[in-house]
């Protein structure tokens, strides 16, 4: 069990963060000073204290929480990262390379020796194994894979069967199970016998002689009930349950609608092969945001923020190229109409607010749109009544706003049509923010691509193009000679 450190302030890792850092800074500016120094006594003992602070990280460091260590890692420049993680004890490293994001845990698994490779994955259950498997080497699985006792190498081959986005990912195989027809006051025992329960256990699972899934009886219950009752008569036989093969996303939905703590998950033939716990439905979610956001803006990957320069590069080069081409594109939409600037200056202090706007209400519809995507598949009558909605909201805003902009337009520039047309361009530009707003991700949804990737760069490009050329447009329609 890891001796955690009790951090009662939210700021106590950030302080420590820092005195890392200035830590590190100073030891480099010794080791500075004693490459240029000839005092042979001034280098022992600025190396001596060198290695007092270190000594004094390591044991700060070996009271913290996996993932306070995580946190710290990730907080730090590669060249600091590097060395701390050198301090955190060897039986930490395989709890550590699970809470760590995976770009800062491919920097780490970079330094790893065979030996510490395998140390750390031996340390963790096969559940936990499953989630590092993708980031080990194939010769270290390999080595790992052979020194598990046969149970657990099978139920890592399992938990390595199912896809991410599936309850067979999440779940894991540390659970109690118990029979019917067995006294409350013998289950009593066997728990106070054992050193320790699984981690968010609320429940205990039956089952019969051939593992088939009966119900559950919660530890509340348990208390609760007469000692000689038995299993069968106070047991739970109605309870959420999941299949391997259910998508991570309706799980999370379930915990979060239901309350669940831990959940049982069961075969095609009933029988209980593991369970779903709310700790990892909460991470999933966390991990599933993270990419949703990232996806949103053009991001392939997550990006440690102490990477590579060249590698933040190659990240964020495709839809910065695509970015490049829309602008190309709204530039000579402007350019049609360089005449209509020319002859009436405040459009071009005006048609930004137009283009902004639009952009704004675009992003607001698909990140409602995406994230209803995320928890169901929406049908033929859904989507025709998220355009109803989208664009019904987006008339009224724009009429709303539009009008507000037609005021402050009049009272700037004194000219009544200018204002009409103002009104006009927001309104009509909120709506096709809608349209498109809705459309880019029901249309990669029906694709098969990710909803959320590159939307909001496909978003704001057309409301700016379009934003343009509407508002210009109806100048040039109405204002202009």
């Amino acid at each position: 069990m890891t001796d955690v450190q009790d951090l009662d302030k939210p700021d106590e890792i950030a302080t420590l963060i820092r005195d890392i850092r200035e830590i590190m800074a100073r030891n480099r500016l010794v080791e500075g000073l004693v490459v240029r120094s000839d005092e042979p006594n001034h280098a022992l003992v600025e190396r001596i204290v060198h290695k007092q602070n270190l000594t004094r990280l390591a044991q700060k460091l070996e009271k913290l929480h996996p993932a306070d260590i995580a946190m710290i890692l990730e907080a730090l420049p590669h060249e600091d990262r590097l060395a701390i993680w050198e301090l955190v004890r060897s039986d930490h490293d395989g709890d550590v390379l699970l809470e760590v994001s995976d770009s800062v845990r491919a920097s780490l698994l970079a330094t790893m020796d065979r030996e510490e490779l395998l140390n750390a994955a031996n340390s963790l259950e096969a559940d936990e194994l499953a989630d590092l498997a993708p980031d080990l080497p194939e010769y270290v699985m390999q080595d790992v894979f052979t020194a598990l006792p046969l149970e657990e190498r099978e139920q890592l081959k399992f938990a390595l069967s199912y896809a991410e986005d599936t309850v067979g990912a999440l779940m894991d195989f540390d659970l109690v199970t118990l029979r019917a027809d067995v006294r409350i006051e013998v289950i009593l025992r066997y728990l106070r016998r054992m050193e320790d329960l699984p981690d968010h256990t609320d429940k205990l699972f039956v089952v019969d002689r051939i593992g088939q899934f009966q119900g559950v009886l919660f530890l509340k219950t348990l208390l609760l009930s007469d000692p000689e009752q038995e299993v069968a008569q106070v047991m739970a036989r109605e309870v959420v349950r999941f299949h391997p093969e259910d998508k991570a996303r309706e799980t999370a939905d379930a915990f979060e609608r239901y309350d669940l703590i831990s959940a049982p998950v069961i075969d095609e033939q009933n029988r209980l092969i593991g369970r779903v716990t709310v700790d990892a439905v909460v991470d999933f979610i966390r991990e599933a945001s993270d990419e949703e956001r990232l996806a949103q803006v053009g991001l392939r990957e997550e990006e440690d923020i102490f990477a590579p320069i060249l590698r933040s590069v190659k990240n964020r080069a495709p839809w910065l190229a695509i970015n490049l081409v829309t602008a190309m594109i709204a530039s000579r939409v402007i350019g049609l109409f360089d005449g209509a600037i020319e002859q009436l200056v405040a459009l071009a202090a005006l048609m930004p607010i137009v283009a902004g706007m639009g952009g704004n209400v675009g992003n607001q519809t698909i990140t409602m749109i995406v994230r209803e995507l995320a928890f169901r598949k929406l049908d033929n009558d859904d989507i025709r009544l998220l355009y109803s909605k989208e664009l019904r909201v987006a008339l009224i805003n724009g009429l709303v706003w539009g009008g507000v902009l037609a005021v402050i337009t009049l009272l700037l520039y004194h000219e009544p049509a200018l204002s009409i047309v103002m009104m006009s361009a927001v309104s009509l530009n909120f709506l096709a923010a809608a349209f498109f707003g809705v459309t880019i991700p029901v249309v990669r949804m029906k694709l098969g691509r990710d909803p959320a990737l590159g939307s909001s760069v496909l978003i704001t490009a057309i409301t700016d193009s379009g934003g343009f050329f509407i508002f210009l447009g109806l100048a040039t329609m109405f204002l202009l000679k």
